[in-house]
């Protein structure tokens, strides 16, 4: 009966269904609801500033060739896709002449600063690294 159980749980979880620590919600979640930690966005800061800065601007307000990563512009190009379909993109292929040099701690610490500095609110879990949990949280205009 034991060993049933895991085989449940774990099929579960390679579909995504099931995670302890989230516990989605019919729908998944969106990133308004609070999806890192302020110290994930504070990490996120650092890492953005010695990776991400010198092309995307301090103030994430984007460069020549870099897009905003804050504010309308940001937020219009994102608003409705998923949290994953961020993340992915900066992993695969940033920084410029580096890509898929960031690991997804990293990467995760990034795209919290990014959420934090577009005025999504922290929440009580770091923003998760495994695929199937950040396909589940919609990125939205309502913080």
């Amino acid at each position: 009966k034991i060993k049933l159980a895991v085989l449940a749980v774990a099929g579960l979880a390679s579909l995504g269904l099931y995670d302890s620590g989230l516990h989605a919600q019919e729908g998944g979640r969106n990133a308004s609801d609070g999806v890192y930690t302020k110290a994930q966005g504070d990490a996120g800061r650092g890492a953005y500033a010695g990776k991400c800065a010198s092309c995307h601007g301090d103030a994430l307000t984007g460069g020549e060739m870099a897009p905003a990563l804050a504010g309308g512009d940001f937020m219009a190009n994102w608003n409705g896709l998923t949290v994953f379909d961020f993340f992915d993109r900066v992993r695969k292929t940033m920084p410029l002449g580096k890509e898929g040099s960031l690991n997804r701690e990293d990467t995760a610490n990034i795209a919290a600063f990014i959420l934090l500095s577009n005025g999504y609110p922290a929440g009580q879990s770091p923003l998760d690294t495994k695929d199937e949990i950040l396909k589940m949280i919609k990125l939205d205009t309502k913080r």
